[in-house]
């Protein structure tokens, strides 16, 4: 569950797709088909319209029967648009996840979306510490600090 929401928000394709078995379709919005066009779908969209996205996920429950697994999924969507209002939207991802050679994966991802709204934005808090992103901004990229290996500070020791 959490390899697509990553891989949609640091625009990481692979990571996306390894969360569905090659032959998954997928129903999101006015999109129904392939989860690989639905990654080219979606991925421009987020592009177009926001500066930062996250996919949240929520509540999780899954009924297994031998290599079949049907689960819901709450989530919360929030995105940073690019005329600097913020979008927030909730709903459930109701999956069928199939385990292939040992591997469990989703096959077939349809989106309720239940609710949305546009909120107030806000300044970034701590945007103007100086060397706030010495250890890496957040990016939509494999630049983001979360793929840096190993993980090291370098920004100075302050107690303020």
């Amino acid at each position: 569950m959490t390899r697509f929401c990553r891989g949609m928000d640091r625009f990481d394709r692979e990571l996306y797709l390894s969360a569905f078995h090659a032959d998954a379709q997928m129903a999101a919005g006015s999109y129904v088909g392939s989860v690989q066009g639905c990654y080219e779908w979606a991925q421009p969209m987020h592009e177009a319209g926001q500066v930062a996205t996250h996919h949240n996920i929520l509540n999780h429950t899954v009924d297994i029967t031998g290599d079949s697994a049907h689960s819901e999924t709450y989530y919360l969507f929030v995105g940073r648009n690019r005329d600097d209002s913020n979008w927030i939207a909730g709903g459930r991802y109701v999956d069928r996840l199939e385990r292939r050679e040992g591997e469990w994966k989703i096959a077939l991802r349809t989106n309720l979306i239940e609710w949305s709204g546009i909120v107030p934005t806000m300044p970034l808090p701590f945007a103007d510490v100086p060397g706030i992103h010495a250890n890496g901004a957040p990016c939509r990229s494999h630049d983001d600090p979360s793929y840096q290996r190993p993980l090291t500070n370098r920004r100075q020791r302050s107690s303020q």
